[in-house]
Formats: structure tokens, C-alpha cells, sequence
């Protein structure tokens, strides 16, 4: 039992452990507003104080249980997991295959290309036409979609490119855009935590402050929600592409200040 409680006690009262709660509080509550941002956010953050496999080992439980609960009801859900069953074989596939040939989340300069993606991609979608495809586009694009989320997960612990502009392009309404993203993100934490697991990146520690920051990221998300709600469609759109702007912009700037 020691080896579980004197490494979360001692976290608990830790100037990094107070920070982390409130960086916590914050990606939650950018993922209650527009769907995402939860790892994104945390994972730019705690970067700056810790290493990015420890913070992508924090990230699991809470990364994983907001998504189940933002995925809610299943009765839609599971309507959305079928239509999205091919995109999801090629997020584990992409990430297990990546882990394998670079290993566990490095963040090194793949930091800088994945914000850049999320910028290029938020402002084009401010300022173009927004994609639709087609279902038969959908058949052979999802496993493809999902493959480079997954390697792209599998080095940086962020899995929203090309995840979110491939959903965004489906059609889907504000709500079921906001279920897929979870469905989606749910399963990349799941195939993420397996890679965790395997090069021994999780502890007990480790998992029992994974646990513990639950709280502020669920505390954080509802009150993201309700501001959600609030917000028109067209609104909403606005909000979620210009997030993605400040979450890219953000990445490369903590990515640049941590060298």
C-alpha cells in the first residue's frame, strides 16, 4: 500500500500538483464548450513541468471517463459507432503500429506540426467552404482518417488531427459531432492506455492522481457544457474552429518556451 500512497499524498500538497488541478479545471472546461481540448490543453500545459509519457498517463482516466460521459446517450451512440466502426479499427491499428516503431509519446517536434495542422486547418475552416463526404468516401477515408489520428496519438498523446476535420466534414449536427468526437477520443485514450501500460508509464502513483483529477476535469467540463448549450449553431462552429486556432497556436508556443 505504500508504494500506492506515498507517491499520490506527496503529489497532493506539490506546487506541480496544484497546478495541475487547475490545468485540469481549464481543459475541461474548454472540452465542455466545444467537444474537445482536454488533452490538448493539459497535455501543452503539464509538458512545461513534467514529461510528456507522465503527462499522457495522467491523462487517462479523465481523458477517458469525460469522453464516456460527453459520448452519452448510447442509444444515439451506438448509431454513431457503427458508422464510425472503420475510422476506430485504424485509430488502435495506427496507434499500436506507431508506438511499436517510436514508442511512447515524445512530443518532440511532431509538437510543432500538430499545432500548425490545427491552426491551418481552424482558419481554413473559418474562412472556406466546409467539406461533406460521401458515404462511399466514408468507407475507404475513415480507416485512413483513423490510422494517422492513431500514429499521431502514438507520438504526440493528442488525437485530434486529421480526427476532428475527417468528423467535422460528415455532416453530423452540433450534438452528434460532439458524440462522435467523444466515440472517437474514448477510443484513442483506450489504445493510447494500452501502449502506456506496455512501456510500464503507468504506476500505481500515477494512477491514482490520473484518478483523483477527475474531479476538476468533470467540474471543468460542466460548466463547459452550459455554456455550450447557450451558444447558436452558428456560434457554436465559430467557437469550435477558432478554438482549435488557439489550441494549435498554443502547442507551438509551449512546445517553443520549453525547447
Amino acid at each position: 500500500m505504500s508504494a500506492f500512497w506515498s507517491p499520490l499524498v506527496a503529489a497532493l500538497f506539490s506546487p506541480v500538483a496544484l497546478a495541475t488541478i487547475v490545468i485540469f479545471g481549464v481543459a475541461g472546461c474548454v472540452k465542455g464548450i466545444v467537444g474537445l481540448g482536454l488533452p490538448t490543453v493539459a497535455m501543452g500545459l503539464l509538458a512545461l513541468v513534467m514529461p510528456p509519457a507522465q503527462a499522457a498517463a495522467l491523462l487517462i482516466i479523465p481523458a477517458f471517463l469525460t469522453n464516456v460521459w460527453q459520448a452519452l446517450p448510447w442509444r444515439s451512440a451506438w448509431r454513431v459507432l457503427r458508422r464510425l466502426a472503420g475510422m476506430q479499427v485504424g485509430v488502435c491499428a495506427g496507434t499500436w503500429l506507431a508506438a511499436w516503431k517510436w514508442g511512447a509519446p515524445s512530443g518532440a517536434g511532431a509538437a510543432y506540426l500538430l499545432g500548425g495542422a490545427l491552426m491551418a486547418y481552424g482558419a481554413w475552416g473559418l474562412l472556406a467552404r466546409p467539406l461533406h463526404l460521401s458515404r462511399q468516401t466514408e468507407r475507404w477515408l475513415g480507416p485512413l482518417a483513423g490510422a494517422a489520428t492513431g500514429a499521431i496519438a502514438a507520438i504526440t498523446g493528442v488525437f485530434v488531427i486529421p480526427a476532428v476535420p475527417y468528423l467535422q466534414s460528415l455532416g453530423l449536427t452540433r450534438d452528434e459531432l460532439v458524440q462522435a468526437m467523444a466515440i472517437s477520443f474514448m477510443i484513442s485514450v483506450a489504445a493510447l492506455a494500452v501502449v502506456l501500460a506496455r512501456s510500464a508509464d503507468i504506476s500505481l502513483g500515477v494512477a491514482g492522481a490520473s484518478a483523483l483529477l477527475l474531479l476538476p476535469a468533470w467540474v471543468g467540463m460542466l460548466i463547459g457544457q452550459r455554456i455550450r448549450h447557450a451558444l447558436s449553431p452558428t456560434v457554436f462552429r465559430r467557437c469550435f474552429l477558432g478554438s482549435l486556432i488557439l489550441l494549435g497556436g498554443y502547442m507551438v508556443v509551449a512546445q517553443a518556451i520549453k525547447g
